[in-house]
């Protein structure tokens, strides 16, 4: 095995394994200094995010342990963002999401936005409390691939109803896939929704997304 391979499957190792930020870190910048690329890293962090996610779903992880990876994720994006600047690499696709109208929390959604980040994807965060008319905006002008949206209160749910229901009326419904999440939501409530698709954590999230992109 090459030094590069190695290096990058100790980048994995350490995000799937949650180590210190800054060992985490050094092995990355190992491995670009080894000719791996920015893409390659970003591969392996997506790798070692995927593991994190599995152990979450077995329960082997817990919600402190994803937002950890996400915030080391996080660290590791903002390491390679002068690398990205120089390179070819482009996103795998992007993400518009916010929190909907009538709902202030955004931990769950924070967690999503870095992983999607991290996975390769551009997100362009709203925020929370976010009209219908403000995600139609950020639709016309961002042109995204997905739409993410947010909600932790079932009195938000109309809210999200009513944001896909005037994206449709605006005539920007089917240039997006719309993927929800939430506690009060489940696959059966995303349907009456509207949207394409629900991920019941983050990084479920990312393969949702994932799959999203390729499927269009």
């Amino acid at each position: 095995m090459v030094a590069k391979e190695r290096l990058l499957i100790e980048v994995e190792r350490l995000l799937s394994n949650l180590g210190d930020i800054d060992v985490v870190k050094r092995a990355v910048l190992d491995a670009l200094n080894s000719s791996a690329s920015p893409l390659d890293v970003i591969n392996a962090t997506s790798s070692g995010l995927e593991i994190v996610g599995s152990k979450y779903e077995r329960g082997e992880y817990f919600l402190s342990e994803l937002i950890m990876a996400g915030v080391i994720s996080s660290e590791v994006s903002d390491l390679l963002e002068p690398y990205l600047k120089g390179s070819a690499v482009k996103p795998i696709g992007k993400v518009v999401i916010g929190t909907v109208k009538g709902d202030l929390h955004d931990v769950g959604k924070n967690i999503v936005t870095m992983m999607l980040s991290s996975a390769g994807f551009e997100v362009v965060d709203l925020g929370v409390d976010v009209p219908p008319e403000r995600f139609i905006e950020s639709i016309k002008k961002e042109k995204p691939d997905i739409v993410g949206m947010s909600c932790l209160l079932s009195i938000a749910i109309d809210e999200m109803k009513k944001a896909v229901k005037e994206i449709e009326t605006a005539g920007l419904r089917e240039k997006v896939k719309v993927l929800v999440g939430g506690r009060p939501l489940d696959n059966e409530i995303a349907k009456e929704i509207g949207a394409d698709a629900y991920a019941s954590n983050a990084s479920e999230a990312v393969r949702v997304a994932k799959s999203s992109i390729r499927a269009t």
